[in-house]
């Protein structure tokens, strides 16, 4: 049985945010996710923060900690896209996804980071993508904001390893998301034939590695990738 812990999920209003809230409020942690919009699942609570505004994480941890105590598992999921050709995309385009996907990150950790180390405890994970490593056409802000986090789950391995604390990153492949719905069915066959698995995944398999992350068995991992991609992303 896993230690119940205090959890955030950053973005865990929808899709594969949502599915990993669940996931932890199943397990029995109290579990606090960050939304622009929208609720988190039964069982969280649901603090407004935007991940590009340091004031308003600040604010939602102290939320956050006042109500269940300081964050021992922090789970940055918050992402957007801005997809564009690389000669179409203006630097906004980049500069936002950068500052959401990536920089967003090093904000929630920073902030996490304290509470962390006076504990001697603590579980970040970030969530990537299979992008991060392959490169994706018309993704170069989203792929380089992706990559960039695992340099820092590495250097954060490196800075505060020793302190009971592990930094992994995990890249999901394509999952079955509003997003993924949507797409023409002879596009979904199309990414289908790439995947060796043959199918998407689903939320819930990329919540569970993540909430395995979080526990006590996976404590001497740290600084590593860990696909959930169906095999999409081997040997990257």
């Amino acid at each position: 049985m896993t230690t119940p812990r205090t959890v955030l999920v950053t973005g865990g209003n929808r899709g594969i945010g949502f599915a990993i809230a669940e996931e932890f409020v199943a397990l029995g942690h109290r579990v606090a996710v960050t939304a622009r919009t929208g609720e988190g699942p039964v069982g969280s609570l649901t603090v407004r923060a935007d991940v590009t505004d340091a004031a308003s994480i600040d604010a939602a941890f102290t939320t956050i900690e006042a109500d269940l105590g300081p964050v021992e598992v922090v789970v940055a999921n918050a992402g957007i896209t801005r997809d564009m050709l690389l000669l179409r995309m203006t630097e906004e385009d980049f500069v936002s996804v950068i500052d959401t996907n990536l920089t967003g990150a090093f904000r929630v950790v920073k902030r996490a980071s304290k509470s962390m180390l006076k504990a001697r405890f603590g579980r970040v994970i970030l969530v990537s993508s299979v992008v991060g490593m392959l490169g994706s056409a018309g993704q170069v802000n989203y792929a380089a904001s992706k990559s960039g986090l695992i340099g820092l789950a590495r250097s954060l391995t490196r800075e505060l390893g020793s302190r009971g604390i592990t930094a992994n990153v995990v890249a999901p492949g394509f999952i079955e998301t509003e997003m993924t719905a949507e797409l023409p069915e002879t596009q979904q066959a199309e990414y289908k034939k790439s995947i060796p698995a043959g199918r998407f995944a689903r939320a819930t398999e990329v919540a569970k590695v993540i909430t395995w992350l979080a526990g006590d068995d996976s404590s001497y991992i740290s600084g590593a990738v860990i696909p959930v991609d169906g095999g999409l992303g081997m040997g990257h």
